[in-house]
Order: structure tokens, then sequence, then C-alpha cells
């Protein structure tokens, strides 16, 4: 039987980086609860406070932002990760507080565990540099790329993180945050 891969687009967020009750929107696990509004239209303003405070008090550290020092740093080892698990990486975004990809990976399981080998990985090399604390959110989103227009798509909307200050890599040009 042939290893059929097929591509992904995944986003990891940094710790504490959209908690419950967020302003600009949110949902809760398996869409449990109705919640109005989305990033694009948020809901209405305090809404949800009680819910933000309360996720707030809950958090272990402060909400994690990466400086531009550490996006390289932090989405070379997702990068290298994925590579040397066997992915066919397009591209990575890294910025303050959430990481894209776009790659192609077996279905099933893979993708999530593949990420999670990525995350470790990113972890323990900025441990090395001085990092304390922790880093990545839990869990992260794995969206199926339906077919080419989609994943044209998801490729320029990856690299467009440029424009926002994220560290940016392609597989034909390299950083182009540089």
């Amino acid at each position: 039987m042939a290893d059929e891969r097929y591509w992904f687009h995944v986003i990891m967020g940094t710790y504490g980086s959209w908690l419950y009750g967020d302003p600009r929107g949110f949902r809760t696990r398996h869409h449990r609860e109705h919640v109005e509004g989305d990033y694009k239209n948020p809901p209405p303003a305090g809404r949800y406070n009680a819910q933000l405070t309360r996720s707030r008090r809950l958090l272990k550290q402060p909400p994690v932002v990466l400086s531009k020092d550490w996006r390289p740093v932090i989405g070379g080892a997702v990068r290298d990760k994925l590579l040397a698990a066997g992915a066919q990486v397009l591209c990575v975004s890294m910025s303050g507080q959430h990481c894209h990809y776009l790659a192609k990976m077996p279905p099933g399981p893979v993708p999530r565990k593949w990420t999670g080998m990525a995350k470790r990985h990113s972890h323990f090399i900025a441990d090395g540099r001085g990092w304390s604390g922790l880093l990545w959110a839990v869990r992260c989103k794995v969206g199926p790329v339906r077919d080419r227009p989609h994943q044209l798509n998801t490729y320029a909307y990856i690299l467009d993180h440029v424009c926002e200050g994220a560290w940016v890599w392609d597989f034909r040009r390299g950083d182009l945050s540089a």
C-alpha cells in the first residue's frame, strides 16, 4: 500500500494567546457553548468579562508574546523537526503569539502528533538558549487543504505574515524576514 500524504494547514498558539472570554471572540472546545461573534465580528464589549477574568486568574504565568529575536529560533526549530519527521514543509510563519505552517503529511493522527513533536523540540531548543517557563498552548488547529486553489491561498496567507512582523520561511527562498 502506498504511503498517501495530504496537505495540512496547522496553526499553533503560544501559551495564553487566546483565552476563554477573549474580547476578540472565542470558541469553546467542540463548540459546547454558543459564543456570539468571532475575530472578524467580535462579541459586544464586556459580554464575557467574567470568563476572561477567570481565565487570566487561572494562568500559570503571563501569556507568551515572542520578541522578534525569538521568532526565528522557535519557527526554525518547528520547521526542522517537521522536516526530520518526514513532512514536506512549504512555509512556516512565527509571529508573537502564533505559528502557521503548510505541510504534506500522512493523514489521521500524524499531523497533530508531528506538531506536538515540533512544539516539544522548539521548547527544548528555546530552553537551551535561556527560555524559561511555558511556551505553547495546548493543542493546535489542523485543517486539511481541500484542493489546489485552497493550497495556494493558504501558502500566500502564511507568507503574508511577514508584513505583520512575523518570521517567515519559504521552501524556495528561505528566510523572508531577513
